[in-house]
């Protein structure tokens, strides 16, 4: 499981002495044990990947905010300690799609679904989140799936 790994990967972190690996991998596992709590669960559900893929995307997602904030406003040193963090936490996730995969998944999903047209984006969305929500960048597949139904 997932949650197994990065404790243990947590661990050899900390053998090896790595500051920087063991503070982003105890990052993680604090954000997980965040989202067991407020499941009410307080120990691991029968689809526990998901709910830890589920995390760790979320996480992502707001170190690459974080990283596009901090160079923007020119304190690089900040933006740096994110992109270590974020590949950290990249190591856990599913491989992503590439555009092509992502535009290929978006024109199977639009011919089983009938969608012809924007008003039928949420339908789209919906059953690729569905489909192939960890490998996805929902951002980006969102912006595709707008160029394709226009």
């Amino acid at each position: 499981m997932l949650r197994d790994r990065i404790k243990t990967e947590t661990v050899a972190a900390m053998k090896a002495r790595d500051k920087e690996r063991v503070a982003a991998l105890r990052l993680v596992s604090a954000r997980i044990k965040d989202r067991d709590i407020e499941e009410r669960t307080g120990k691991a559900s029968a689809d526990d990947d998901a709910l830890v893929t589920d995390v760790l995307q979320k996480m992502a997602k707001q170190r690459r905010e974080s990283i596009q904030m901090y160079e923007e406003g020119g304190r690089t040193e900040l933006a740096e300690q994110e992109k270590a963090e974020l590949a950290v936490i990249e190591e856990f996730l599913p491989q992503q799609m590439d555009e092509a995969q992502t535009r290929a998944a978006i024109e199977r999903v639009k011919a089983d679904t009938g969608a012809d047209g924007v008003k039928d984006m949420g339908r789209v969305m919906g059953e690729l989140k569905a489909r192939h929500g960890a490998e996805l960048d929902m951002t980006r597949a969102s912006a595709l799936v707008k160029e394709s139904l226009s």
